[in-house]
């Protein structure tokens, strides 16, 4: 089979995925064996190939935003059939065992593997997978619309749940790329009563904003029309933490949608941009339950997934874009 393999970690510009060719893995008696349709394309991979976030095996394929039909199957398979189209998140597997899947909460596992960084993705014709950590997709979309659907999707209902929001609660939304154009859909679909304050760097993204029902759009740093009692940080800059913080009202709650900083938050002084019972929290990979809660809710709105479709071969072309804010919102490898 052809992949786009990570061979060594350093700057996207260096191209560091090389087009390859692999044997197609063989499923074993609990796996599945999905021929990929396409594949997202994500910032989670741009920090894996620029380190930020390590791979534990090398070289690797990435991808964690795939969708495919089910090719083969092992013989205790019993959720899928052949041809089924399906779709596979960031989460690969968890134990089952520890506190942590025991309490629902196995995105926290301590043996859980990722998809594309603790297995091979779906940067590739083919990739199997436990059965148990497969998804049947809602038939309304097409394979290009559902794929950023299993991460960017996913992960923002995760964000939005852990955010708490209450009706007609301000919630200002920091970055807007792939997860958060998905999200202010959900949150007006849920909340309409709830203004959306955007705060992006780029004309394109503010514009995009507003045609999605954004109530007003600025830059990080501006001062917003009214306190916000929900903050929700999807950029991979430190100085956006100190601004959220800044424009929250007290007892404000800054949710944070990132696996990686790339530059330090600056130094919070307390009184200023913690005190009056401020709280921060961080969002940390999904559950299954996240994925089979969204997906129906998705079909539901319905969700509209603004993409940009690439081939496979282009995937280090779509991190460089990813890295210097140049999509407008999801990357989707067609395989």
């Amino acid at each position: 089979m052809k992949a786009m393999l990570l061979t060594r970690i350093g700057p996207v510009e260096d191209k560091c995925l090389e087009l390859v060719g692999m044997p197609k893995p063989e499923p074993k008696e609990n796996e599945v064996l999905v021929k990929v349709s396409v594949c997202g394309a994500c910032h989670t991979d741009l920090d894996e190939a620029e380190g930020r976030l390590t791979p534990t095996m090398m070289p690797i394929v990435p991808g964690h935003q795939v969708v495919g039909t089910v090719n083969e199957k092992g013989k205790s398979v019993a959720r899928f059939k052949i041809g089924q189209r399906v779709g596979i998140t960031w989460l690969y597997w968890a134990c089952g065992q520890c506190s942590f899947c025991k309490s629902g909460n196995e995105n926290l596992c301590d043996n859980a593997k990722w998809t594309g960084k603790d297995a091979n993705g779906g940067y590739a014709e083919y990739i199997v997978i436990d059965e148990n950590f497969v998804y049947p997709l809602p038939e309304s979309f097409t394979d290009a619309q559902v794929a950023p659907l299993l991460c960017a999707g996913v992960i923002g209902y995760r964000t939005l749940r852990l955010a708490k929001v209450n009706d007609k609660q301000i919630i200002g939304l920091y970055g807007f790329g792939a997860c958060a154009h998905i999200l202010i859909q959900v949150i007006k679909y849920k909340f309409p009563n709830n203004p959306v304050f955007v705060f992006t760097k780029t004309q394109e993204h503010a514009e995009l904003a507003k045609s999605l029902g954004a109530d007003w759009t600025g830059r990080s740093s501006d001062n917003p029309p009214a306190k916000l009692n929900i903050a929700i940080d999807f950029t991979p800059v430190g100085q956006c933490v100190r601004d959220a913080l800044e424009a929250l009202e007290r007892g404000g709650r800054l949710v944070i949608n990132a696996i990686r900083k790339e530059t330090v938050i600056p130094e919070l002084e307390y009184a200023k941009y913690l005190w009056f019972e401020k709280e921060i929290k961080s969002v940390a990979n999904v559950t299954r339950t996240d994925a089979e809660e969204f997906l129906p809710l998705a079909a539901q709105i319905p969700i509209t997934s603004t993409i940009e479709e690439f081939s496979l071969e282009d995937a280090n072309e779509v991190l460089i874009r990813i890295k210097h804010s140049k999509l407008r919102a999801a990357a989707v490898l067609r395989i």
